[in-house]
């Protein structure tokens, strides 16, 4: 506690000055990074979900208002949101919700089944026994969110399994790369997940992880590939099938 009834020297008053200062910034510091954890955890939440909408504006000065914050913590959050591919910033600096063209989808897809494959190759060529026990807890994570009904949990477990595998490969040239389009793929997924879960001609989600999961335990990097081709593909399916039924609704949305 400062006294303010103390009368200390120059010399006394300019160090502790200094540490007053040091000690503030510091904590200014600290509420910055906290505080830009939280939008950054907040906002990337409402994009997935589809509360912020694919194109919606996201305005500096607005959003520092909503969170009580300065604009410096609202800015590193936007940041990193623009280093998922969440956020994007055009030229002329106007920063928004990146938007989804229903017509690039099946470039997205290609992507995704492209780099889906190498890494669940790789995994099963390179994992080890500590590899595989992450999966398979991974895994078991992801059907508990599946069972609990939680979409956004749902989308967030699926991404750690898949990310767990690509862990396994043993190449951080493509977990980078891989993360991105599993971040852009979130919002996709959990339309399709509310599609699968709610709708009584969809597919019913279950252990869809198993034969890959088993395939990578056997270090069958034949098989591995095949069965992360089908996955890509069941995702792409489940994805159509919810744009038939709903495709008014969503191409408002996107």
């Amino acid at each position: 506690m400062i006294n303010l009834n103390a009368r200390p020297s120059f010399r006394a008053h300019h160090d502790g000055g200094e540490t007053m200062s040091k000690a503030t910034t510091e904590t200014e510091a600290s509420g910055r990074r906290h505080g830009g954890k939280y939008i950054y955890e907040e906002l990337r939440k409402q994009i997935l979900t589809l509360q912020l909408k694919p194109g919606a504006p996201l305005d500096e000065v607005s959003l520092a208002e909503q969170f009580g914050l300065s604009r410096s913590p609202v800015r590193d959050a936007l940041a990193r949101l623009t280093s998922e591919g969440l956020v994007t910033i055009l030229p002329n600096r106007t920063t928004l919700v990146t938007p989804f063209e229903i017509e690039e989808f099946p470039k997205y897809v290609s992507a995704l089944d492209l780099i889906q494959r190498a890494v669940t190759r790789l995994a099963a060529l390179h994992r080890t026994e500590a590899d595989l026990k992450r999966i398979q807890k991974a895994d078991d994570v992801y059907m508990e969110a599946v069972d609990s009904g939680d979409f956004n949990a749902m989308s967030e477990t699926n991404k750690a399994l898949h990310m767990t595998i690509a862990q396994a490969a043993n190449n951080p040239y493509f977990v980078g790369y891989y993360e991105r389009l599993l971040g852009e793929g979130q919002r996709l997924l959990h339309l399709h997940f509310d599609f699968t879960t709610t709708s009584p001609t969809a597919t019913r989600l279950g252990r869809d992880h198993a034969e890959i999961i088993n395939a990578i335990a056997r270090k069958d990097a034949d098989a591995a590939e095949r069965l992360a081709h089908e996955h890509t593909m069941l995702f792409q399916k489940r994805f159509l099938d919810y744009m038939r039924q709903n495709m008014t609704e969503t191409m408002a949305l996107l």
